[in-house]
C-alpha cells in the first residue's frame, strides 16, 4: 500500500526533511498553480503549525502520524478565524467563528491545513464552473472540468499540492471529481462523520469524506475523523479499521445494475471497460449478479426533488441580516430580494426556486412527498441487494468529464452526470470511488456502516487491474 501519511511520517522522523521545508513547498506548488483549485491559503497558520512539529521533534519527542501532515479543505467547512466563502459572492467577505467537527480531529491529531479550495459554490454543480474564483481545471486535461462539487480537493490531490484533502459528498460530489482526476475519494455512511461546521447543502444525504492518493491513507484519515459528535444528532459510533483488516479482501459475490450499463447515454468505452472488469472478477472466482434497479432518470429526479427543497431551506438563513453579504435598498423587503438576487450565483437560485416549488402548497403532496416515498423504496431496494452481494460495482460516471463551459451552457445534462452516484447518497450508504476499471475510475458500495469490506476490496482491484 503506497501510503504518503506513512512516507512523509517516516521522513520527519528520521529528520530526512523538516515539516517547515514540506509545508512550504506545498504552499509554493498551490501559489504557482494554474488549476483555479485555492480561494484562500493558510500560510500563516500552516507555517506556525510545521515549526511547533520540528520543535517537538528536535526535543526527541514522539509525534503522531498524521502530525505534520498537510492537507486541503473544500471551503464549505468552518475553521476558526479563516474565510469560508462557499465560492459565493454571498459569503466572499464571511470569516469562520467556530471550527467544523471533522477539522478539528485532524488538528487535534497534528494534521496541517494548508488551503481552502475551490469548489461549486455552496456545492451546487458537478464540474466546479460555478464558482466566484474561475473554474477549477482537470488535473490530467486543463481544457475539461474537474467535476464537483469538491473539484479543488480532487486536482490539489492529483498534482501533489496536498497529501490528502476533506472535501464534501451529497449526491456524488467527492466520487465524480475522485473520479475525474484518478485519486481515491470516499463517500461514507451517512452519519460515521460529524456534519458539525460543514455548510449545510441537502442535510439528509450530506457527508464529510477524504480524498487522497491511497486506499491506506483514506483508511488513516477515515479513523481520524470518525465518530459520535454531541453537536450532530445524526453523527453515529463506529469502529476503527485496522491495516491488517484490509489487506485480504472478503468479497465473494459482486453485483451490478443492469440498467445502468445498456443505459443509452453511457460511453461505449466506458460500458466495455466496466463489462471487461466483470470478466476479469469472474475469472478470479468471484460470483458476479446482475441486479435490477430504479431507472437513472428516476434516481436523478427524486435526488434533486429532495436535495432542491433541502437547499431551499437551508440557504433561506442567507438573506444578508445574519449572514451574507447584504445590500441596502429602500426598505427591509426590498434589501432581502436584492441581497439574494445579487449574490447567489444562476445555478444557486435556479435550485432555490425549484426547492421552493416543489415544498408550496399544491406541489408538495405530488412532488415532495412522492420523492420521499421513492427514497424508502430505494433504501429497501438495497437492503435486499445486500442479502444476495456482498458489494455493488459501478460505474461512476456515464461519460468522460466534458470540456470547460458545456456544463453551464445545459444543466440538465449535468444534472445526468449524476445518474449512478445519486442512488447511494439516497441510500445513505458508504462508497468509494477508485482510479482503475474505467476513464472515470470505478465505484464499490457496500451495506451501511461496511466501509471495511469496501477498503478491502479497493485493495483487490488495485492488485488485479
Amino acid at each position: 500500500m503506497d501510503s504518503q501519511i506513512k512516507k512523509i511520517h517516516q521522513q520527519l522522523v528520521s529528520k530526512q526533511i523538516t515539516c517547515t521545508a514540506l509545508v512550504q513547498e506545498k504552499l509554493d506548488l498551490l501559489k504557482q498553480n494554474k488549476y483555479n483549485s485555492v480561494n484562500a491559503l493558510l500560510d500563516t497558520l500552516a507555517l506556525d503549525l510545521a515549526a511547533k512539529v520540528d520543535t517537538k521533534i528536535a526535543n526527541g519527542e514522539k509525534i503522531g502520524l498524521l502530525e505534520g501532515i498537510p492537507f486541503g479543505i473544500k471551503d464549505v467547512y468552518m475553521l476558526q478565524g479563516t474565510y469560508a466563502t462557499a465560492s459565493s459572492e454571498m459569503l466572499k467577505n464571511y470569516k469562520s467563528p467556530y471550527t467544523a467537527t471533522a477539522i478539528q480531529k485532524l488538528l487535534n491529531a497534528g494534521a496541517i491545513p494548508i488551503v481552502k479550495e475551490n469548489c461549486d459554490s455552496f456545492g451546487h454543480g458537478s464540474s466546479s464552473e460555478n464558482t466566484i474564483f474561475g473554474s477549477v481545471k482537470n488535473a490530467i486535461d486543463p481544457s475539461l472540468v474537474a467535476g464537483g462539487s469538491s473539484g479543488g480537493s480532487a486536482v490539489n490531490v492529483a498534482k501533489d499540492f496536498t497529501v490528502f484533502s476533506i472535501g464534501g459528498d451529497t449526491g456524488g460530489s467527492i466520487r465524480q471529481p475522485a473520479g475525474y482526476n484518478h485519486i481515491y475519494g470516499l463517500k461514507p455512511t451517512f452519519g460515521r462523520i460529524s456534519r458539525y461546521g460543514l455548510m449545510a447543502y441537502a442535510s439528509s444525504t450530506d457527508c464529510v469524506g477524504p480524498m487522497a492518493k491511497s486506499v491506506e491513507d483514506i483508511r488513516i484519515v477515515l479513523n481520524a475523523i470518525s465518530g459520535k459528535d454531541i453537536k450532530d444528532q445524526t453523527s453515529i459510533h463506529s469502529t476503527e479499521i485496522s491495516e491488517e483488516e484490509i489487506r485480504s479482501s472478503k468479497v465473494k459475490t459482486v453485483g451490478y445494475f443492469k440498467n445502468f450499463i445498456e443505459n443509452e447515454s453511457i460511453d461505449a468505452e466506458i460500458k466495455f471497460n466496466f463489462l471487461a472488469t466483470i470478466q476479469k472478477l469472474k475469472a478470479e472466482g468471484i460470483v458476479v449478479k446482475e441486479l435490477d434497479f430504479f431507472k437513472s432518470d428516476i434516481l436523478v429526479a427524486t435526488y434533486y426533488t429532495v436535495a432542491m427543497a433541502e437547499t431551499a431551506s437551508n440557504l433561506s438563513r442567507l438573506d444578508g441580516t445574519n449572514f451574507g453579504n447584504r445590500i441596502e435598498a429602500e426598505n427591509l423587503i426590498e434589501s432581502y430580494a436584492i441581497t439574494r438576487s445579487e449574490n447567489f450565483s444562476e445555478e444557486t437560485k435556479r435550485r432555490i426556486v425549484g426547492g421552493n416549488q416543489v415544498l408550496s402548497q399544491g406541489f408538495s403532496d405530488g412532488i415532495y412527498l412522492k420523492s420521499l416515498e421513492v427514497r424508502d423504496q430505494i433504501s429497501q431496494n438495497f437492503t435486499k441487494d445486500f442479502e444476495m452481494v456482498d458489494i455493488i460495482l459501478s460505474p461512476i460516471t456515464p461519460s468522460a468529464p466534458p470540456k470547460i463551459g458545456d456544463s453551464l451552457k445545459d444543466p440538465l445534462s449535468m444534472y445526468l452526470s449524476d445518474a449512478y452516484t445519486v442512488g447511494f447518497s439516497l441510500g445513505q450508504l458508504p462508497t468509494l470511488s477508485v482510479p482503475q476499471g474505467t476513464g472515470t475510475g470505478l465505484q464499490i458500495t457496500a451495506a451501511k456502516n461496511n466501509e471495511v469490506l469496501i477498503l478491502q476490496f479497493a485493495n483487490f482491484l488495485k492488485e488485479m487491474l
